[in-house]
């Protein structure tokens, strides 16, 4: 029993000190907090908010520099909700913490009609107030706990529903200038969030409002990068560093690309485009003459 309990605690912190390095990475690669900032948190209950929220105060007590971190859950008056558990393990970790109040649950079951999806007005009614609430209290910086899956689901559903090539960016200026919105968890893998929300035992609050649509089609597309993943393990990684390495003259915007100034030129590309290369071809037929010709006879 000692040799498992070991291997097991040898296990939780390799995957804390991983996961630790990749929001290190992601808040350096990014530039998402710098001195001074106050982060507000956005903590929803579920695993990915508390293991953000969990390796931030864990990086905030050995970095170089010196910010804040403020939680703030937005309980939306869900059914069933447990008020008392996201401010019992906040005080219990001592964290600075705002519980902000709003009944958009209410406000969705109403304006949508019963079976379709609330997801995007849900969304959009949770930014707003969530933006309100960074503004009221000083935060510099508004950190969100989307992973990697989340960014290519995202990337997958613009792309099959929405016909737009777009994502979620690890770092955001919102539309009115206001706010910044951070992802540090953009380089982390959901099935290691997971993990570590059973090592760390996080109190998980389901939502139920999501939970009651089980053909949404983010959900459909989850699905298809988790069989994805196991059939061809190393796809998502490649489809991800993808994302960081775009080439707009390959795809087919003419507001990022200037196709209509494209000229000749005497002089080729440094990385230039490949494609129409003249293909070089091993002469199989020399080889087999010469096979021939050493042969006894």
């Amino acid at each position: 029993m000692d040799v498992l309990a070991r291997k097991s605690q040898y296990n939780a912190n390799k995957l804390q000190k991983k996961l630790r390095r990749l929001v290190g990475q992601a808040i350096d690669d990014f530039n998402m907090i710098e001195a001074g900032d106050r982060v507000m948190v956005c903590l929803s209950g579920g695993k990915d908010s508390y293991g953000l929220l969990d390796i931030l105060l864990n990086l905030q007590k050995h970095a170089p520099i010196s910010f804040e971190i403020i939680a703030v859950n937005l309980d939306q008056k869900q059914p069933s909700f447990p008020e008392y558990l996201l401010p019992e393990y906040l005080e219990s970790i001592q964290v600075p913490y705002r519980i902000v109040e709003q009944d958009t649950y209410s406000v969705v079951k109403r304006v949508i009609p019963e079976g379709k999806t609330t997801c995007s007005l849900c969304s959009r009614l949770r930014r707003g107030i969530l933006y309100g609430t960074a503004e009221k209290l000083g935060a510099t910086k508004i950190a969100l706990g989307h992973h990697r899956d989340d960014i290519l689901e995202t990337l997958l559903l613009n792309m099959f529903y929405g016909g737009t090539l777009k994502g979620m960016p690890p770092k955001l200026l919102s539309d009115d200038g206001k706010n910044i919105v951070i992802r540090p968890l953009a380089y982390c893998r959901e099935k290691d969030l997971a993990a570590y929300a059973l090592i760390k035992e996080f109190p998980i609050i389901p939502c139920n409002l999501c939970g009651s649509q089980p053909n949404l089609q983010r959900q459909v597309i989850k699905e298809m990068l988790q069989s994805w993943d196991k059939k061809f393990p190393g796809r998502l990684e490649t489809m991800f560093r993808a994302l960081q390495h775009v080439k707009p003259s390959h795809l087919a915007d003419p507001s990022l690309y200037e196709f209509n100034h494209i000229k000749q030129q005497e002089t080729p590309f440094p990385d230039g485009d490949k494609a129409f290369d003249e293909e070089v071809l091993f002469d199989f037929s020399k080889m087999f003459s010469s096979i021939d010709s050493n042969q006894e006879v």
